[in-house]
């Protein structure tokens, strides 16, 4: 067996006004609370550190560059660092990222046991639009704030396994797992900030959401015999509800641990890597069962055709 003991830390809301420092703070308790519960590693959401800056539309960009990290760690985040080292624990962090050339990603980084950085993931299924769109019930800005990811799906070896990592929408997406799949990924690390309501589509509520959170992660799980950690913040941020709905998922798409509340929530559980072998050894050994030559649609053509 080769298990890891990975705490989900679902983050309640973060309000505009909130710091860095006061979100860090709680952070850290979160990360003492997986500690006590002996975790290995810490998965944090998608950008963490600031409210879901993306539902305001903004024109200056001085103040949407104000949501962006400029280097990771930074002196605000060193602490959260500081505390992973000291506790020997593994971390994910997702947060806005803008590079010394100007780039602005929706990004997510995976730091060893001494907290040093050793994967970087970019988000690459950016939802939303890009202009102020009066009809909608709630803005979804990310076309506007941040670049499709330039990294692709990696995956790195880490605490003796094969780790990947996704943000948010791309877990709708079924390339997403493929590809790292492809890899032999055998745990994947997904943040989300998911509004309760569709903009566009108010029928589509909060219960509707999570039973598509959960589908997405449990599905990518089975497709690819692989451990799903999906991690949400959560709760009324400035007005605006996001789903909870946290999830730790096996290889075979159980669901083994779940969040109860919308709030600050650490969810621990043993994931045995080595349980990923027997699906990816039988119904999903790629190697003997796939048929790549009736796959080219899928990397040739972006959107669907109806034939003729």
């Amino acid at each position: 067996m080769r298990v890891i003991n990975v705490a989900a830390a679902q983050m309640g809301p973060i309000q505009r006004a909130d710091s860095h420092e006061a979100v860090v703070a709680r952070m850290i308790a979160l990360m003492d609370e997986a500690k006590r519960k002996d975790a290995d590693l810490i998965v944090y959401p998608e950008l963490a550190l600031t409210t879901f800056f993306p539902r305001w539309y903004m024109e200056d960009q001085a103040e949407v560059d104000s949501w962006f990290e400029r280097e990771m760690p930074n002196a605000a985040v060193q602490p959260l660092f500081d505390r992973a080292a000291q506790h020997q624990m593994a971390m994910h962090l997702g947060y806005a990222e803008l590079t010394p050339d100007g780039h602005h990603y929706n990004t997510a980084v995976l730091t060893d046991r001494a907290g040093n950085v050793v994967g970087k993931y970019r988000k690459v299924h950016l939802p939303g639009h890009e202009e102020f769109e009066p009809e909608r019930s709630h803005q979804h800005l990310e076309k506007r704030y941040f670049e499709p990811g330039d990294l692709g799906f990696p995956v790195w070896r880490s605490l003796d396994g094969i780790i990947g990592m996704a943000i948010c929408n791309d877990r709708r997406w079924p390339e997403t797992y493929r590809v790292m799949g492809l890899q032999d990924v055998e745990l994947v690390l997904i943040g989300y900030n998911t509004p309760s309501v569709n903009s566009l589509k108010s029928a589509e509520g909060l219960q509707q959401r999570l039973f598509h959170n959960r589908l997405s992660a449990q599905a990518g799980a089975y497709h690819n015999s692989c451990w799903v950690v999906a991690v949400a913040k959560a709760g009324v941020e400035d007005g605006h509800h996001l789903i909870g709905g946290s999830l730790i998922v096996n290889p075979d798409g159980e669901i083994v641990a779940e969040a109860v509340t919308e709030g600050d929530e650490v969810l621990v559980a043993p994931c045995d890597l080595d349980a990923t072998r027997f699906g990816k050894q039988t119904i999903f050994d790629f190697a003997r069962h796939r048929r790549i030559e009736h796959y080219g649609l899928i990397t040739s053509r972006t959107g669907a055709v109806p034939p003729e």
